[in-house]
C-alpha cells in the first residue's frame, strides 16, 4: 500500500454563501493529492505525460461527513491500497482537519491511456518501478487474477 499527504488551505474563493467549502472544489483538492502523491514517489505526472501516457478520471465518488471552511488547513490523504490492474489504477482519498477529524473521503478510478491515440495501455515502467516497494510481491498477481 502507498500513502502520502498533501497540505492546502482552503481560499475564499472556495467556499459558499454558507462558508463552507463548495463541493465542487474537492475535485481539485483530489487532483492536488494525486499529483504530490506521484510526485512525492519521485516521478511526476509530467514525467508521465512525457512517456505518452495520461491519466484521465473514469469515476469520481465522495462523501461529504463535515465542512471545511475558509482559511482551513486540510491534508488531503491518497491512498494507492492496491496494486493497478491492467490499464486502471484506483486511488481512496480522504480529507482532514487540523484536528484530526475526516471531512470527506473519496474513491476515484483513472485509466493509462496512450495520449496519441488514446487507447487503454499498462501502467509505465518507470511508474511501476516506484511504486514496487510498496507493495507485497503476490499484491499484483493477486489483482490480475
Amino acid at each position: 500500500m502507498y500513502s502520502s499527504e498533501t497540505k492546502i488551505r482552503v481560499r475564499y474563493a472556495e467556499t459558499d454563501q454558507m462558508n463552507v467549502v463548495y463541493h465542487g472544489n474537492y475535485a481539485q483538492y483530489f487532483e492536488v493529492g494525486r499529483v504530490e502523491a506521484i510526485r512525492q514517489l519521485g516521478f511526476s505526472y509530467k514525467d508521465l505525460e512525457e512517456t505518452g501516457i495520461i491519466m484521465p478520471v473514469i469515476e469520481w465518488n465522495a462523501k461529504f461527513l463535515r465542512p471545511a471552511r475558509y482559511d482551513d488547513l486540510l491534508t488531503v490523504r491518497t491512498i494507492l491500497q492496491e496494486w493497478p490492474k491492467d490499464h486502471r489504477i484506483r486511488f481512496r482519498q480522504e480529507v482532514y482537519n487540523e484536528d484530526g477529524k475526516l471531512l470527506t473521503v473519496g474513491d476515484i478510478l483513472l485509466y493509462f491511456l496512450k495520449s496519441a491515440t488514446m487507447e487503454k495501455t499498462p501502467m509505465p515502467r518507470e511508474m511501476e518501478e516506484k511504486l514496487r516497494p510498496y507493495f507485497k510481491p503476490d499484491d499484483d498477481r493477486a489483482a490480475n487474477s
